[in-house]
């Protein structure tokens, strides 16, 4: 690895001639370490045999990387492959949220914090995830639906138009874009690309980010700033301009001396936390959380109040200033789709789909209308199309669908990958909608026809490659 000079000056002025000299050193030479969260929303808990992440229960260490594109539970929300250090989110909230909360995960893509997040929250939290470039956004969408809470939002907006929703969060987490320095033994274009002047760039970025968010934060609320780069000007010295010039206090996140957390490195004597290639086992991460406080002015001189409405008018996704969709009165959901969900829910009909709202959701957040909605505060069920509601793969992933309410059909690994692929496969089941299952993991349904089964896997999901491994990617959930 060719690491530019201004960076390796940048590490020996951190830290220590010889920690200095560790930290290069396991940059260069060390391979990434590879970790998964395990899913246990679905039922799925790291196995014995693996070494947990200690700062989150539920994150587990593997010995190798496996492909996942070729390990169905991947596909089917079992586990989600993040670094160990990015985990500590789960153990900072598990610390400090002991309520419900109204939650921002403000540059959510591709989804791992936002998964863990809600994790940890209690329940009836609600989460917007919002991330500004549309092609992740989309990717952030999948992930959320295969993880299977629903109590969660999908935004595609700018922090100044989330910003507009004055005091609407209790808490709002920015893991802002970053030079990417603790990301370099993972990605070479990050090596390539760094500099002194992509530093300056990414700090002022992050300053603009702030300010454009800090009006939606409730006087008291907690802000979790991160990034995943070393340098003090995009960590210890942007919480100092948090706490200076927004108006904040630090606030402490209990952990173990044994997790080898780095404290701050500026000389001020505040509580951040650093993860270490050297120290730790995971890739680079900065974290500090921030209360405003009650008297922290506004920002924004337009900022404009959150105001309520019931959670069914955040399903629709649509372009920036459209108008809702009008209610179809004259369509009657069938009672049975009640039996399809655990739970009490109200179900409705709007243009043709089905969705369902829990009933202790009594009311959210809404955005202002231009905000940008890709995934609602709901579960869709399904698509009506002539005398037939046509069940969704959302409804698949989800763990509100009641067991027994469709059937299922175990396939093996090969019949899995040809389902993932968006293959016709052939079923020994009924006819009619059947829920696919590889080692009791739902993958989704398909139409059984009888001398073959129509796949119903979303095509944009589809495994693209006709490359298989050598032997089925098993093992991670429960398996060894």
């Amino acid at each position: 690895m060719n690491l530019n000079e201004h960076f390796i000056e940048q590490i020996n002025s951190l830290l220590p001639g010889d920690e200095a000299r560790a930290m290069l050193q396991a940059i260069e030479d060390n391979e990434p370490v590879t970790s998964v969260r395990f899913n246990n929303c679905k039922g799925f808990l790291p196995p014995a045999s693996l070494e947990r992440v200690p700062w989150c229960e539920m994150g587990a260490y593997l010995r190798e990387r496996p492909q996942f594109t070729f390990d169905p539970h991947f596909h089917a929300g079992s586990y989600y492959v993040q670094d160990a250090s990015s985990m500590f989110i789960y153990h900072v909230i598990k610390s400090l949220v002991g309520k419900p909360v109204t939650y921002l995960d403000l540059c959510a893509a591709p989804g791992g914090k936002t998964t863990a997040t809600l994790q940890a929250l209690p329940q009836g939290s609600i989460v917007v995830a919002n991330e500004i470039v549309t092609p992740r956004a989309q990717v952030l969408r999948e992930n959320i639906i295969k993880w299977g809470i629903d109590s969660c939002v999908v935004t595609n907006d700018a922090p100044r138009v989330l910003g507009m929703l004055e005091n609407a969060f209790d808490v709002i987490a920015a893991d802002v874009p970053c030079s990417g320095e603790g990301m370099f033994r993972k990605d070479e274009e990050a090596v390539a690309q760094w500099s002194p002047q992509l530093v300056q760039q990414c700090a002022a970025r992050q300053r603009e980010i702030l300010n454009d968010i800090w009006p939606a934060l409730k006087p008291g609320g907690l802000l979790i700033y991160s990034t995943c780069t070393y340098n003090l000007d995009e960590n210890e010295r942007m919480a100092l301009y948090i706490a200076n010039e927004l108006g904040a206090n630090f606030v402490e996140i209990p952990n173990e001396q044994s997790w080898n957390i780095t404290g701050e490195l500026s000389g001020n004597n505040i509580p951040c936390y650093r993860f270490m290639p050297h120290k730790t086992r995971g890739e680079g991460l900065f974290l500090c959380v921030l209360r405003k406080m009650h008297n922290a002015q506004c920002t924004m001189h337009n900022a404009q109040s959150a105001f309520r409405l019931p959670p069914s008018t955040f399903h629709h996704s649509r372009a920036a200033g459209a108008k809702k969709p009008k209610q179809n009165a004259t369509s009657i959901v069938p009672k049975k789709v009640a039996t399809w969900l655990n739970g009490n829910y109200e179900i409705s009909e709007q243009n043709g789909n089905i969705i369902a709202t829990s009933k202790y959701i009594k009311d959210t957040i809404v955005s202002i209308n231009k905000l940008h909605i890709i995934k609602g505060l709901n579960l869709e069920i399904g698509t009506i199309k002539g005398n037939k509601i046509v069940p969704s793969h959302h409804l698949a992933m989800s763990p509100l669908l009641r067991d027994g309410a469709f059937e299922k059909c175990e396939v093996d690994y090969l019949t899995a990958i040809a389902y993932l692929r968006g293959e016709s496969i052939t079923i020994n089941a009924p006819r009619g909608y059947i829920l696919i299952t590889y080692q009791n993991a739902i993958l989704g349904f398909v139409n059984n026809l009888g001398n073959r089964a129509n796949n119903l896997y979303p095509k944009s999901w589809r495994i693209l490659s006709s490359h298989l491994p050598d032997k089925p990617q098993v093992g991670l959930v429960g398996l060894v």
